[in-house]
């Protein structure tokens, strides 16, 4: 009895337990979309602070997940350039279920958090969490085994050039962003499990125009 006792505990702990260990394949991205000209793209192009409760649909997220960081050859390099090919971004999505953890190479999203964390994102500033998603860049310098500032440098300037991608794919898609560094970065790092190397330097709050 006793055990069994246990046994349904453990059960119970595990099922309210924040971390889940979930994995979506995202649909292939949608190569055809309609969208707008690079060069409207870049007119086009402009920090939104407001946003719709309209959802993502998957779809779509699968769109501005490969823009962002897609693999876009067979030999796994991707549309973001990287310092020497580190791949070494991390890309979390936060919704109203969770947080998840982008793969470029298997076009996948696993879970890692159970939960709206949306808040930690926003770091005080209420509208940000408005946003049915936002995006956060983590700068994981535990890939290459180096700490040195040079390479933070480096890292930094791939995690910007990412943004960028997130904030023109956002343009071309009809939707709105603003790229920030505001957000509650050690309760990030606590609630990711990340390490002290692994640090989180930008977000992407992304919506549909109100």
């Amino acid at each position: 009895m006793k055990r069994i006792l246990l046994a349904g505990a453990m059960m119970t702990l595990l099922l309210s337990s924040p971390m889940s260990g979930q994995t979506i394949k995202l649909p292939a991205p949608n190569m055809k979309r309609p969208s707008l000209s690079v060069m409207e793209t870049f007119r086009q192009r402009k920090s939104e602070r407001t946003f719709s409760t309209r959802n993502i649909n998957r779809q779509l997220l699968s769109d501005l997940l490969w823009a962002a960081q897609g693999k876009n050859r067979d030999d796994g390099k991707l549309t973001t350039p990287t310092c020497m090919n580190w791949q070494e971004i991390r890309l979390y999505v936060f919704d109203a279920q969770g947080v998840s953890l982008y793969d470029p190479q298997t076009h996948t999203l696993s879970q890692v958090v159970r939960g709206d964390h949306r808040n930690l994102v926003a770091g005080g500033q209420d509208w940000a969490k408005e946003a049915p998603i936002s995006f956060v860049l983590v700068n994981d310098m535990d890939k290459m085994g180096l700490h040195d500032e040079r390479t933070r440098e480096m890292t930094s300037v791939d995690i910007g050039i990412c943004t960028q991608n997130i904030c023109l794919a956002c343009a071309a898609f009809g939707l709105n962003t603003v790229p920030r560094g505001t957000m509650d970065n050690a309760q990030i790092q606590k609630l990711l499990r990340l390490s002290q190397y692994q640090i989180p330097v930008m977000n992407n709050p992304i919506g549909y125009p109100k």
